[in-house]
């Protein structure tokens, strides 16, 4: 009795799965939209540094 009860609370109920694929899908759009912004800025650096000189 007390081992299934013991193995129960340790299983990761659906909910808590969907909240951890929630926040890998969170982290993931996040280091993409870093990853774009990172790139306009590089790219409008590389334009200005080409526009002055």
């Amino acid at each position: 009795m007390t081992q299934e009860a013991a193995a129960s609370a340790n299983a990761p109920t659906q909910r808590q799965r969907g909240d951890l694929l929630g926040i890998a899908y969170l982290g993931t759009i996040a280091i993409v939209m870093l990853a774009w912004i990172a790139g306009l800025v590089w790219g409008a650096m590389a334009f200005f540094n080409w526009l002055v000189a």
